[in-house]
């Protein structure tokens, strides 16, 4: 398939069945980009939709959002797991409010010295923000590669995708090429076997149920709904594996998400 054909058949998918309604593709602005890409990352786009109209009608700007407490970020990220995202969230916003010009960078090497955006996230922000033209590639869009111009392929590195989606990328509107990629990416590992797996860089989640992330999430949970709680009593709360508890204490301790005042803990 050439170029020309492929951008035609991928544009075409997006037109007729694209979720062109989904809310973070009604702005331009960088920080409710940023909302959705966080919380899209391993979390499954049905989930994220009341989360995301939640959040950002709470906090609808950086500033807002910077004079929140972390206790009050965290409680309305509950329900989608990776709480160090909301953590880092919340201290962009305050990076951001403290800078001297109180914008988003415009640069995806300044947008990486912002806490928690690595090069995915600069990227997309660089994309669906700005509508510039960059390279994106994540799950979705390494699955329409790999199905189209690997299809005899296993253990393809990115360094084999990129030329293609250089050579595809519209520079004229990148923004909605990249979202008829990950729509039609989306449907296709529905309708077929994942065509992700075919990537060198495919990394199948960890189960949920019975898991470290549980217990933590968890633990995060409940110390929303208590102004502070003890050992025991937090313990007794837990659903999931008793057995990771101790850790999860100590990664969250560690990370600054949980704190400790003698025997009992809260949220910062």
């Amino acid at each position: 398939m050439n170029t020309s054909a492929f951008q035609n058949f991928v544009l075409r998918f997006y037109h007729k069945h694209g979720r062109h309604e989904l809310p973070w593709r009604q702005t331009d602005d960088p920080y409710k980009i940023l909302v959705s890409e966080l919380m899209l990352q391993q979390t499954q786009v049905n989930r994220v939709i009341p989360k995301y109209l939640a959040f950002v009608s709470r906090f609808p700007n950086v500033e807002i959002l910077s004079q929140a407490t972390l206790s009050e970020v965290l409680s309305f990220w509950q329900g989608l797991g990776y709480n160090r995202r909301a953590k880092f969230l919340w201290q962009l916003a305050q990076v951001i409010k403290n800078s001297q010009s109180k914008q988003f960078p415009q640069t995806e090497v300044e947008l990486q010295k912002l806490p928690g955006i690595g090069s995915y996230t600069a990227s997309a922000i660089i994309t669906f923000a700005y509508n510039q033209p960059t390279i994106v590639i994540e799950t979705n869009v390494r699955s329409v590669f790999l199905y189209h111009f690997f299809p005899d392929r296993s253990d393809v590195p990115d360094s084999e995708l990129f030329p293609l989606i250089q050579q595809s990328m519209s520079t004229q509107n990148p923004r909605e090429w990249y979202w008829a990629l990950m729509d039609y990416g989306s449907y296709l590992k529905k309708v077929i076997p994942n065509p992700s797996r075919k990537s060198k860089h495919h990394t199948k989640q960890s189960k949920f149920q019975g898991s470290l992330r549980q217990v933590r999430g968890e633990i995060i949970k409940y110390l929303t709904q208590h102004d502070s709680i003890t050992n025991d009593e937090l313990q007794k709360l837990i659903t999931g594996n008793k057995t990771h508890f101790s850790e999860a204490i100590k990664q969250l301790l560690k990370e600054k998400l949980v704190i400790k005042n003698r025997n009992r803990f809260s949220l910062p």
